[in-house]
């Protein structure tokens, strides 16, 4: 083959980025081809708008596929490449003198002809030195695959967790306001007990807000860790062929413990702290029967299918015929006054309790028109919610019952944890001028 044919042949197996031979690799829009690695690294490293390398057009998508004509021919041209001279004599064999071609998969050691003659070698199993570097490259692109899928998954974990911090702190702020508005509907001896709490939920808030922290640190610490390895595997597949198996030691153990080590997410949550005398006021307002199982008069059992409508698939085995779910309204509503009532929910993970405007008049349920109390199951995890506005309540989640108090004039209202005295969610309603009607989504435990 004509010498400037061969080197445009090489040339176009190169990659633009590590200048070697091309590792797994893409085509991206432009029509420019790089390694796989070597544009994500690229990318990751520049910390701006994915382009390519070479004519800097802006790509849009990053899931490419790999080119497997051009993966084929980069092999095959290193594999007919000839050795560096880089580590020349160790590539003879110091008993024979001989060229070391062969590898072998027992003890991975290079070896020459002689010596897989040897009564050492003479039942073992090996291959020439380029068939077993291009294997064992093609066993290191595989795990790099997982590790810097890992490597995005924990991005996002970060970015999470990053945001959970900053609507965590908001939060606190949040409800300390929602603890002094109760405290001043109380009597004055009870200041004492309102300054207790605010101290209690400071310090809690101090060591919850210090975990999410060391959270986020563990995050990034381990994702730094996976873009090491995964840049550390980058560079083993680019040595010559006798660096790579002379050096792989340990390698794959290291990435199996790297693999295994996943930190944990925070899940924030404040103590439910008794709130003196609470449902002795409240019970003055007790609608009669006192809890809306008793007085509701409007009742549906909800399908299999409604039921995930409304709650969700959260991962659960149960058996269909075994689930029951449903949905119990009042038919009248409020119009003024100050009202309280108590939902039992039990043990259920899943409910959706409050009031909604004009249920009865709608052929399907707008949860704008209602101001609801969600608890939902989701990876193991009960976590408590509103609606109006969307926010998410990092307090224990109630088991029993939970009391619902309307004050309709003044347009508050509150969601209480009757079991520990204490409150979940309190805020202003907008003006109300249509009945609010009382209900609750309920899922069997």
């Amino acid at each position: 083959m004509d010498s400037h044919v061969l080197q445009d042949f090489q040339s176009e197996l190169t990659c633009s980025i590590c200048m070697n031979y091309l590792l797994e690799p893409v085509t991206i829009d432009c029509g420019h081809t790089s390694c796989r690695p070597c544009l994500f690294l690229c990318w990751e490293e520049a910390q701006m708008p994915m382009c390519c390398p070479e004519c800097k057009e802006i790509v849009e998508k990053s899931d490419f596929r790999t080119n497997i004509m051009l993966k084929k021919l980069a092999s095959l041209a290193r594999q007919a490449t000839p050795p560096s001279d880089s580590r020349s004599g160790e590539q003879l064999c110091r008993t024979h003198g001989e060229k070391k071609w062969l590898f072998c998969e027992v003890d991975k050691s290079l070896l020459c002809s002689p010596c897989s003659d040897s009564p050492e070698h003479a039942v073992h199993s090996y291959s020439p030195v380029a068939w077993a570097a291009e294997e064992y490259r093609e066993k290191l692109l595989k795990k790099m695959d997982p590790l810097w899928q890992m490597t995005q998954d924990m991005q996002d974990n970060l970015n999470e967790e990053i945001n959970k911090c900053q609507s965590f702190v908001d939060y606190v702020v949040l409800r300390k306001n929602m603890i002094q508005v109760q405290y001043h509907m109380m009597h004055k001896f009870l200041l004492e007990e309102e300054r207790f709490q605010l101290k209690t939920l400071e310090r809690q808030a101090q060591e919850i807000f210090q975990q999410l922290r060391d959270s986020e640190i563990r995050m990034a610490q381990q994702r730094e860790r996976l873009k090491e390895m995964y840049r550390e595997l980058s560079d083993m597949c680019h040595k010559p062929d006798m660096e790579l198996l002379q050096d792989l030691g340990d390698i794959f153990e290291r990435i199996e413990l790297l693999e295994m080590e996943k930190p944990k997410p925070v899940n924030p949550e404040l103590s439910s702290l008794h709130i003196t005398g609470i449902l002795d006021m409240l019970n003055k307002f007790r609608v009669n029967n006192g809890t809306i199982q008793g007085w509701a008069n409007c009742y549906v059992s909800l399908s299999h299918e409604d039921r995930n409508k409304i709650f969700g698939d959260d991962g659960g085995t149960k058996d269909p015929q075994t689930v029951e779910s449903y949905v119990i309204w009042s038919a009248e509503g409020f119009t003024s006054g100050r009202h309280y009532w108590e939902v039992d929910v039990g043990n259920t993970s899943n409910w959706i309790l409050g009031v909604c405007k004009d249920f009865m008049t709608s052929d399907t349920f707008d949860s704008e028109k209602a101001f609801l109390l969600f608890s939902l199951k989701k990876n193991n995890h009960c976590r408590l919610s509103t609606n109006s506005p969307p926010l998410i309540q990092y307090v224990q989640r109630p088991v029993g019952r939970v009391g619902v108090f309307l004050d309709y004039d003044n347009e508050i209202m509150s969601f209480y944890d009757v079991y520990r005295c204490s409150l979940i969610y309190s805020f202003s309603l907008p003006i109300l001028t249509s009945p609010l009607n009382p209900f609750l989504f309920l899922d069997s435990p």
